[in-house]
């Protein structure tokens, strides 16, 4: 093989190992289609995801309030640098972080948030339907989708509008092996992805979708976004109906 047939093929081996170009393997969405996306900010940077639940209620991940971060809570965006007229900013009213969240290995991976007032509904701001204890979570091969402003690969790179992937949930024996996140994989998780496909940084709490209702919250992966041994994880939104309700009334 000559040199040049040996470089071509070095590069088309590492090609197929890098990530998608979008959210990791996906594309950008239809501006304000997805109206219930929350963009979680500080001083006007783009941290964590989340999602409209009510006219006042987001839902997130724990996670992304363990620093006592006091974001500014953004609906109806599509680009992050844009001054759209549909965007509404909201300052945080109070954080509910699920009591029994677990920083190690990230079981209990759900917030809500209360908006310092409610939001005006228009097309493109507007909540989302989330599953309810007794619905049908997803089973696995399942085509599942979400969204965020989250990196574009693993070098951090972050788009500034929108984007979207549709994964397939992952056998939950494989997500449980030791090889990939062994006896921190618990029963409020499942994992999800596809070659190349996958949540990344900064997606983080915004929400995974089954037939058009939120099913889980984008929670936690592997240190490689992309990777097939620890696709992204999602906390099971049906797991904690009774917290939400008990929280919703405060």
């Amino acid at each position: 093989m000559g040199s040049l047939q040996v470089i071509f093929a070095s590069a088309l081996f590492y090609a197929l190992l890098l990530p998608g170009e979008c959210i990791t393997g996906g594309t950008e969405s239809t501006p304000h289609s997805r109206p219930y996306m929350v963009s979680l900010q500080l001083e006007g940077k783009h941290h964590c995801g989340g999602f409209l639940i009510s006219s006042q209620w987001v839902m997130s991940a724990a996670h992304c309030f363990q620093d006592g971060n006091n974001y500014k809570v953004v609906l109806g965006a599509h680009s992050l640098s844009q001054a759209e007229d549909t965007k509404q900013t909201f300052d945080m009213a109070t954080v509910y972080n699920h009591p029994d969240f677990n920083v190690e290995n990230y079981n209990n991976d759900i917030a809500l948030v209360k908006l310092n007032q409610p939001v005006t509904e228009t097309d493109a701001v507007k909540p989302l339907e989330f599953q309810r204890a007794g619905g049908s979570d997803p089973d696995t091969e399942a085509l599942v989708e979400t969204a965020g402003w989250g990196s574009l690969d693993n070098l951090g790179n972050r788009p500034d509008t929108l984007h979207e992937v549709t994964v397939a949930v992952i056998k939950r024996l494989i997500c449980g092996r030791s090889n990939s996140y062994g006896e921190s994989f618990t029963t409020n998780m499942l994992c999800a992805g596809k070659i190349r496909k996958d949540t990344c940084d900064g997606d983080s709490g915004g929400p995974l979708l089954y037939k058009g209702i939120a099913v889980g919250i984008t929670s936690n992966g592997g240190r490689k976004c992309g990777s097939s041994k620890k696709p992204g994880l999602y906390t099971i939104i049906s797991h904690y109906d009774d917290w939400i309700t008990r929280t919703l009334t405060q």
